[in-house]
């Protein structure tokens, strides 16, 4: 369970933080480079992070589809979603623009750290995010363990504990942090809390307009991105489901299922009858191939 810790500052002022992605600026913006993860900095050295384990309602999405608007999620999930993100960080007063851009935040900057492995295809740093500085007297770039008694002060446990996101897991999360985080995700779904007193993903959702998706459907965000994406195609501005199943096919996301390790991909667990669809697993029993 080792990770790079990586020690700087969370900065978002200009950027637009949701609940699993933030601005991150190391002390050092070589220790990247030194511990070999391919990250993508800023002219100003920073990094923008992909929580893991996690994923928010979508604030500002971009369909695959060339020329497409942005899409969102119920704007009320989102945005507590993000809210409780920096709040956790420690950042006591944010303003945003219409976009949702951060115009000012009180405090500018907050101190914190990060413990990472890899980045993924898009340049951000796949990490564990934290406030303030590690205790003990790791150095910065070094290797150190993560275990699951260290995870809950972590800002990606307080958002899964809060109800406030989805867990989203990828092959390359160590199992027992994987375990420990599929835990805490049954109690909050269990307990009716944040996007779960409200989530469709399991019970099934009948769609019946691109509005209700943007504006009332509660649903895992990774199955509304792959449905957008494919509203996309549609000319007419329709919400036919008619080729959802097939459309998910092409997009192969591989995956395996726990604790059965079944092989497959997404279009086998969302069933799709006439205009309502449903995934028939668990998330926090969906482990995605990392691409």
């Amino acid at each position: 369970m080792t990770f790079t810790l990586i020690k700087g500052a969370f900065r978002i002022t200009g950027s637009s933080p949701d609940g699993d992605s933030v601005r991150f600026y190391p002390a050092d913006p070589d220790t990247f480079r030194k511990a070999g993860l391919s990250v993508r900095l800023n002219a100003r050295g920073g990094v923008q992070l992909r929580l893991e384990g996690i994923d928010a309602l979508e604030t500002h999405y971009r369909p695959q589809a060339r020329g497409s608007e942005l899409w969102h999620q119920p704007a009320k999930l989102a945005d507590a979603a993000s809210s409780a993100l920096l709040e956790h960080l420690g950042f006591t007063s944010v303003e945003r623009d219409d976009d949702g851009r951060v115009t000012a935040s009180s405090p500018e900057e907050v101190s914190g750290h990060i413990l990472t492995r890899f980045a993924d295809t898009y340049g951000r740093a796949v990490a564990f995010a934290f406030p303030g500085q590690r205790p003990g007297r790791s150095t910065d770039g070094a290797d150190v363990r993560l275990d699951p008694d260290g995870l809950p002060n972590s800002a990606n446990h307080a958002l899964l504990e809060a109800g406030l996101v989805y867990p989203t897991f990828y092959s390359k999360l160590f199992v027992d942090l994987r375990e420990s985080m599929a835990e805490v995700a049954v109690a909050a779904r269990e307990a009716r809390r944040g996007v779960w007193a409200e989530d469709t993903t399991l019970d099934g959702l009948r769609l019946r307009s691109r509005e209700q998706l943007r504006e009332e459907a509660v649903l895992l965000p990774k199955l509304f991105r792959r449905l957008v994406d494919y509203l996309e195609l549609e000319e007419s501005g329709g919400v036919s489901l008619s080729g959802f199943s097939r459309y998910l096919d092409t997009r192969d996301d591989r995956l395996f299922t726990v604790p059965t390790g079944h092989a497959t991909e997404l279009e086998t667990l969302v069933e799709v009858r006439r205009q309502t669809l449903r995934l028939t697993v668990e998330p926090e029993r969906i482990v995605f191939t990392e691409a």
